[in-house]
């Protein structure tokens, strides 16, 4: 047989293959909710029971979360600065921060790409769209259990991992242009923030410089949610009540409203912020502070007149990171809440609970 004719055949028939994974992805992706928003109707599969959708009350804005200037912690005032965050992050769980340093610039570009990036036609995304748990980088809807909830979420997600950053750019889209230049240099710049913070956060409780570097804080995620207008958000939620089960969150929310975190049982809004960050306390920090940080639930409402797009970078410890009570902060007449265990035990478990507060907190805690 002709060594020329088997390799045109095998050829022929990856493209083949190529292509019609290509098509699949395509009809896949009429499932995004980006794909057919426009119906004037809200799909029954997309109702919240009663219990636990947003309604039409107001939820009020002005008693909203700490907001801290991180310029000041390069002055005199760094020890007030550092009281501020350990406060709004025992009491709230969240803060945002301006003065950052973060470039003004680069935080729009990296919206605006962002925006684009869910804006491409389906042909542009087809490749990168995947409901298997364990491709690293995949365009999804809902949630990555879309074919086993109950209800669905109105959102469609992108996961981009950023650890070890230089392999994994090779894995993220290529369109729209200059995504990869600039989802990579907006990947640093808020892994140098959140490193800042957890910095600042060590100081205030005495645990000794670098404390959260190396495994614990060593992998990191970016997350984009973009939720389009929805016909009636009164009876829906881009993202259901949870907690983060990282270290800390670094959220762009950009100029739409939409976040809610819950206090004292009630819902607060969180008010965007021009060039501003929302900052979030994981599990894993509540944990290592043994409760003396508060991870705390939140929620994403949509909006019925415009899209919006946000972008959460996850910092992470890595998978085989021994998460436990940092001894330093257990007190002569405490014990410690939580026993030591591994970060990807942890993480299986909170999948497998979809997120639910107490079950995926419940294994690792210490009775009696």
């Amino acid at each position: 047989m002709n060594p020329l004719y088997c390799y045109e055949s095998l050829h022929h028939n990856y493209q083949k293959q190529i292509k019609d994974l290509k098509n699949l992805n395509i009809q896949e992706m009429e499932k995004l909710v980006s794909s057919w928003f426009n119906n004037k109707t809200l799909p029954q599969s997309y109702i919240f029971p009663p219990e636990t959708r947003p309604g039409n009350h107001v939820i009020p804005r002005c008693n909203t979360i700490p907001v801290v200037d991180l310029s000041k912690a390069l002055a005199h005032e760094r020890t007030a600065v550092v009281q501020q965050i350990l406060e709004a992050s025992q009491e709230f769980g969240f803060f945002q921060v301006i003065n950052h340093g973060v470039s003004e610039n680069l935080v729009n570009d990296t919206m605006n790409v962002f925006k684009e990036f869910f804006e491409l036609p389906s042909e542009d995304k087809a490749g990168i769209y995947s409901e298997d748990l364990k491709r690293p980088c995949r365009l999804y809807t809902s949630s990555p259990n879309y074919n086993r909830e109950k209800v669905h979420l109105w959102r469609d997600s992108l996961r981009l991992p950023c650890h070890p950053l230089k392999e994994c750019i090779k894995i993220w889209p290529q369109k729209p242009t200059r995504y990869r230049e600039i989802v990579a240099a907006y990947s640093i710049e808020a892994k140098k923030l959140g490193l800042r913070i957890l910095e600042l956060l060590s100081e205030g409780f005495g645990l000794g410089s670098g404390f959260f570097g190396d495994k614990l804080s060593e992998s990191a995620v970016l997350l984009l949610n973009h939720y389009p207008p929805c016909p009636d958000p009164s009876l829906t939620l881009g993202v259901s009540k949870h907690c983060d089960p990282n270290l800390l969150t670094i959220l762009l929310q950009g100029d739409v409203y939409g976040l809610q975190v819950l206090k004292d049982g009630e819902w607060i809004g969180v008010e965007p912020l021009h060039n501003a960050f929302v900052v979030n306390i994981g599990h894993q920090l509540e944990i290592i502070s043994n409760k003396k940080l508060k991870s705390a639930e939140h929620r994403a409402v949509t909006n019925l007149k415009v899209a919006r797009t946000t972008a959460a970078f996850f910092i992470n410890p890595s998978d085989d990171c021994i998460i436990e009570p940092a001894k330093s902060l257990i007190g002569t007449d405490e014990s410690p809440v939580y026993r030591a265990f591994e970060f990807k035990e942890f993480l299986l478990n909170y999948i497998n609970m979809e997120g639910n507060f107490e079950k995926s907190v419940e294994p690792f805690k210490l009775h009696g």
